[in-house]
């Protein structure tokens, strides 16, 4: 399902009751709004372009700016204000958003090695 909104598009490939991953396309000198996500982290991974992820850090008084470009991941925890923002380039990528628990449920059997 493809969304347009008023800074891009943005369109659902998986979602689960866990976890989802959104393809991003930003349009140049845009931005999402401020906001947060009180139990998942969101999760930014782009393909093309430049993105910068502006956190209102829980810990200190201050924006946190990250710049992203092509290969380039980041996430922001859940509670953290946080935005998208682009500048004279476009962007595209991919969102997902996921919940803790997530990362603590593997059991290993042992610990792998060469074939």
């Amino acid at each position: 399902m493809l969304n347009g909104k008023i800074w891009g598009k943005t369109e659902i490939i998986i979602k689960t009751p866990t976890m989802e991953l959104h393809r991003l396309s930003i349009n140049p000198n845009s931005h999402c709004s401020m906001h947060k996500h009180e139990f998942k982290h969101n999760c930014f991974m782009i393909s093309t372009g430049k993105l910068f992820i502006e956190t209102q850090k829980n810990d200190y008084p201050l924006v946190d700016i990250t710049e992203l470009g092509p290969g380039d991941v980041t996430t922001v925890a859940p509670n953290e204000f946080h935005r998208f923002v682009t500048k004279d380039e476009g962007c595209t990528g991919f969102e997902a958003y996921y919940l803790e628990p997530l990362s603590e449920d593997i059991i290993r059997k042992d610990v792998g090695g060469k074939a």
